[in-house]
């Protein structure tokens, strides 16, 4: 009963796993045959199914065998192996995008441009004892400084490599018409217009010469303190004929008043004459004064104030490094000194008195003013 299930149930059962299995050894000889470039096209022996004789057993071990014989062909492939080469590495996820949690960020705005005038600061009217505070800031630099000294004195200190001076020939003093700059600031030189003060003595007392553009007011002579203007621009002070001019240098302007006040760090050595140093109303020694100096960094450093001594003066400009400098104008009518503050385009001009109780020059130097001055404008 066994041996005849077996024969009638087992067997027809192994032989459509042999046919099966036949398959999958076929397919996995012609996969193998092709990785190695020769296809294998062997005929497979034909199956014989087993009889139901007397070696029934022996018909059951031989299927087993079978069976076994054709599960390790399967797994090994004829000698290769049944492992599917590794798939390719699948790509890694995009970063999530920050566009897709966020808008875009609009182009950034050019931030205001700086105005096109000197910015007066809070500052600009200057406190005593305080020491040099900005006073102007030009394209984000300091251009002018303002000290008042506990003597009474008021001191601008201006950056030459933001600034220029520029001579003024007033309607009397040089007089006449057609210099480089004449009696008020007027058209493209308003924009400009950092500060503004006096100039030096009357042409006619014979204190020194006046000279701009080439053309000469009153003739230049040696051994006077001379404010001399590069065509460049740029400034020194120094004794005419010794320290200035320099060699090879285009002048613009020359403006000489008496003999230095201050020469190589030192006050001059008749500082305490009185007379020395200009007639003042009343013979009084302390009366309104200024002067223009040279410190040893190449600033300009200008000095005034009311009821002051020369060497009183001179102290003031030596505290602030000066090296060299040129007495200007005395007395109370002729010594005054402003910056300006700046509106806009188009917009008149805000005068700001430096000094002081000062009388001032009428029209604050943007109408025509009589006496020779000096402006102060940006590069």
């Amino acid at each position: 009963m066994r041996v005849a299930l077996i024969t009638e149930v087992f067997l027809p059962a192994v032989d459509g796993v042999v046919t099966r299995l036949r398959h999958t050894v076929g397919c996995a000889r012609t996969a193998h045959a092709a990785q190695r470039g020769t296809l294998l096209e062997r005929p497979e022996p034909p199956v014989r199914r087993a009889q139901p004789t007397g070696g029934r057993l022996r018909t059951l071990t031989r299927a087993g065998a079978v069976v076994a014989l054709l599960c390790t062909a399967v797994l090994t492939g004829c000698g290769g192996s049944t492992r599917q080469p590794p798939a390719p590495p699948r790509p890694a996820p995009a970063a999530a995008s920050s566009a897709r949690s966020q808008p875009p960020r609009p182009p950034a705005k050019p931030g205001p441009h700086p105005p096109a005038y000197p910015i007066l600061l809070p500052g600009g009217t200057g406190a005593v004892g305080a020491g040099f505070t900005a006073a102007v800031r030009w394209r984000g630099h300091t251009a002018v400084s303002i000290d008042r000294t506990a003597s009474g004195v008021t001191m601008l200190d201006f950056d030459q490599q933001l600034v220029r001076l520029a001579l003024h020939s007033g309607t009397i003093d040089a007089g006449g018409s057609g210099w480089s700059y004449g009696p008020a600031v007027i058209g493209a030189e308003r924009p400009r217009l950092v500060a503004a003060f006096n100039g030096g003595f009357r042409l006619s007392v014979g204190a020194g010469g006046f000279m701009s553009g080439g053309r000469v007011a009153v003739a230049l002579r040696s051994g006077l303190g001379s404010i001399v203007t590069y065509a460049g621009g740029r400034t020194d002070i120094g004794t005419w004929n010794a320290e200035v001019p320099r060699a090879g240098l285009g002048i613009e302007s020359v403006r000489q008043n008496l003999t230095l006040m201050i020469d190589h760090g030192l006050a001059a050595s008749t500082i305490d004459c009185r007379l020395c140093w200009g007639a003042t109303l009343g013979g009084v020694e302390d009366v309104a004064r200024s002067a223009l100096g040279i410190a040893a960094d190449g600033d300009l450093v200008w000095a005034a104030g009311e009821g002051l001594s020369a060497a009183t003066l001179a102290d003031a400009l030596l505290q602030a490094h000066v090296v060299r400098a040129v007495e200007l104008d005395i007395n109370p009518a002729w010594v005054a000194g402003y910056l300006y503050r700046h509106r806009g385009a188009g917009k008149p001009l805000g005068p700001i008195p430096l000094v002081p109780n000062q009388v001032g020059a009428s029209g604050f130097f943007l109408e025509p003013y009589s006496r020779d001055f000096f402006t102060v404008l940006t590069r």
